[in-house]
């Protein structure tokens, strides 16, 4: 008797352990990037057919295979189902911390980055066109929120990294163009970065946007004077 639930369990523990693997089919669709959020993406990628996941600063997760095409990442406590047709695409199970809310990730095309990624590589021209295809998409997005990008720069201008405040600050003058706080926010990395012509340049959008920026009036006279 005893041996032939040992038995029953080594095969249950074979079967359990081949179940992980995944399918080479499934292995070449599902492999690769999947958009999360406007600037947010997780990875699918697999060891010996096995899936892995990187999300949110986490490496090597490796989820829990539920079935051929549904895995749990119990570090998440989320189960992640893949739809494959039309296109493949991945969704969150519903949960009670967002029940009624679907949550859908569009696989990104291989050289396709986020405008953060694009940023980050110094490719300041995609990131800008990345930002503004968010816009056209969702104007109300909190990845373009001016004060959100506002203080991305002013995160850079404390690192003493001036390229990026002066860069990211642009950005935000394009998204927003009709605020005086984007162009004396740009003003004033051009003044950390000893570029007080550019300052001059942006302080005076600034005013000609709001004359009563009293910032933008005060650092205006003192680097005129």
């Amino acid at each position: 008797m005893k041996k032939s639930i040992l038995i029953l369990f080594l095969l249950s523990l074979c079967i359990s352990c081949s179940s992980s693997k995944n399918s080479e089919e499934f292995v070449n669709k599902a492999e690769g990037r999947y958009l999360f959020n406007a600037n947010e993406v997780l990875e699918v990628y697999f060891k010996e057919q096995e899936l892995y996941v990187k999300w949110r600063g986490r490496d090597d997760i490796k989820p829990l295979k539920v079935s051929e095409k549904s895995f749990y990442m119990k570090e998440m406590n989320e189960k992640m189902i893949f739809i494959t047709e039309p296109t493949i695409q991945i969704k969150l199970a519903e949960k009670t911390e967002h029940k009624g809310v679907k949550y859908h990730f569009k696989k990104m095309a291989a050289n396709e980055k986020t405008p953060h990624e694009y940023f980050a590589n110094k490719e300041y021209k995609k990131a800008l066109e990345g930002y503004l295809k968010i816009k056209k998409q969702d104007s109300l997005n909190p990845v373009i929120r001016e004060y959100e990008i506002n203080g991305i720069g002013y995160s850079y201008l404390r690192e003493k990294e001036f390229e990026k405040a002066i860069e990211i600050f642009k950005i935000n003058t394009v998204l927003h163009s009709n605020s005086s706080n984007t162009f004396d926010s740009l003003a004033e990395a051009y003044l950390y970065n000893k570029d007080t012509t550019n300052a001059i340049v942006n302080y005076k959008k600034a005013l000609s946007i709001n004359s009563e920026n009293k910032g933008a009036l005060r650092s205006l006279k003192k680097i005129t004077k």
